[in-house]
C-alpha cells in the first residue's frame, strides 16, 4: 500500500475582485508515493506543482478528488482533525530565510516542533534533540545560538531540513528546496537529502522545475504542465526516452557542459520555434507551443495513457516515438539516466 495516494485531485483559485473567474490550478492529478520511496514533480512556474505540496499539507482544499494517508482519506479533515497528522508530514520550503522566525536562535526553531507535539517532554530533552538533528544535517552546535541573519543560505536551508525531521515524520513535501542557493551549496543540500532519505527511509514528493536536480534525487518522475501530468515513469526512462514533447523541451533547458554540444544547441536557437498561442479550453494545453501539433491536439486533449516500462504519456503522438524523441540538437541534454 503506498504511504500517499492522490486520486484525481482538482484544486481552484479564484481571482479577488467583481467578475472573478475560476481559475484551475490541478486538474486530474493522480500520483502515489511508497513508504520511503522519493517521487519527482516537475514543471514550470505556475504549473500547479506547489499546490498540490500545499494540499498534501492541508494547506488548500480540494475541489474535487481525494488524498489518502497510510489508506485514510485526509483531504476532508478539518483543521483539528488534520492537526495530529502534521508531525507525519512535514515540509521543506523554497525560502529557508522566510521559514525561521528572526527572533529566535537556532535551537529555538529547530526544537519548536516538539513544544507542539510532545509537550510533556522536559526542555533538556528538546534541546538534545535538536542538537541531534543539527548534527544530523551537518551543523556544529556552536551555531545553535546563532540567529538566522548570522547564517548562510545553505546553513539555513540545513537547518529548516533539521526542524522538519526533528518530530521524526514519515513523509516531506519538499518544495523547491535548493533553487534559491549558489550551485556548489544545491550539491551539498541535493546530497544531505539524499542521504537523510536513505537513513530514514523517508517517503519524499520532491518538487522543482528543474529536471536535472529531480532527476538525481528521484528514481521516479511526475511531469507537469499546466495542472496536469503529462508524462511520468522511471527516471532512466524519461531521461534517455521522453515521449512529450514538454519533457523533451525540459530536457533541453539543461545547461550544457560540453563545448561542442554548446555550440551546436547554440546554432538550434536561432531556428525558428513554433509561435506560442492560447491554449483551446478543448485541446491539448501543450499545442500553442508544441513542434509536433496535428489538427487533433487543438479540439482534443490527450489523457495519460500507459506504454511500454513503467512510462505513462498525454499526447495523441506518443506512440510514434517508442525510442523517445530526440532533442533538438544531438548532446544537447545534460542529465545521466
Amino acid at each position: 500500500m503506498s504511504a500517499l495516494e492522490l486520486r484525481d485531485v482538482r484544486v481552484h483559485y479564484r481571482e479577488a475582485g467583481p467578475g472573478a473567474r475560476r481559475l484551475v490550478a490541478v486538474d486530474g492529478v493522480s500520483l502515489s508515493v511508497g513508504e520511503g520511496e522519493t517521487v519527482g514533480l516537475v514543471g514550470e512556474s505556475g504549473c500547479g506543482k506547489t499546490t498540490i505540496g500545499r494540499a498534501i499539507l492541508g494547506l488548500v482544499p480540494l475541489a474535487d478528488g481525494e488524498i489518502l494517508w497510510g489508506g485514510r482519506r485526509i483531504d476532508a479533515l478539518s483543521a483539528d482533525a488534520f492537526r495530529p497528522l502534521r508531525r507525519d508530514l512535514q515540509c521543506v520550503f523554497q525560502d529557508p530565510h522566510a521559514c525561521l522566525d528572526p527572533r529566535m536562535t537556532l535551537m529555538e526553531s529547530v526544537a519548536e516542533p516538539l513544544r507542539n507535539f510532545e509537550p510533556a517532554i522536559e526542555r533538556r530533552e528538546r534541546r538534545q534533540r535538536a542538537l541531534s538533528r543539527l548534527a544530523e544535517v551537518g551543523l556544529d552546535a556552536t551555531l545553535a545560538g546563532r540567529y538566522p541573519h548570522q547564517l548562510s543560505g545553505g546553513q539555513l536551508q540545513r537547518a529548516v531540513i533539521a526542524r522538519a525531521l526533528v518530530a521524526d515524520p514519515r513523509f516531506v513535501v519538499c518544495d523547491e528546496p535548493v533553487s534559491a542557493l549558489d550551485l556548489p551549496v544545491q550539491g551539498q543540500v541535493l546530497s544531505l537529502l539524499e542521504r537523510v532519505r536513505e537513513e530514514r527511509r523517508l517517503a519524499n514528493l520532491f518538487i522543482s522545475h528543474n529536471l536535472a536536480v529531480v532527476a538525481r534525487l528521484c528514481p521516479r518522475l511526475l511531469v507537469m504542465f499546466r495542472g496536469r501530468v503529462v508524462e511520468s515513469g522511471p527516471r532512466a526512462e524519461l531521461v534517455r526516452r521522453p515521449r512529450h514533447p514538454y519533457t523533451r523541451e525540459l530536457l533541453d533547458a539543461v545547461p550544457v557542459v560540453d563545448v561542442a554540444a554548446r555550440g551546436r544547441l547554440a546554432a538550434s536557437a536561432a531556428r525558428p520555434r513554433p509561435v506560442q498561442e492560447a491554449a483551446s479550453p478543448r485541446g491539448c494545453a501543450f499545442a500553442g507551443r508544441c513542434p509536433h501539433v496535428l489538427p487533433r491536439c487543438r479540439v482534443e486533449a490527450p489523457v495519460l495513457l500507459p506504454l511500454a516500462a513503467g512510462v505513462a504519456v498525454a499526447c495523441h503522438r506518443a506512440v510514434e516515438w517508442p525510442a523517445g524523441l530526440p532533442p533538438v540538437t544531438e548532446g544537447a541534454t545534460g542529465i545521466a539516466g
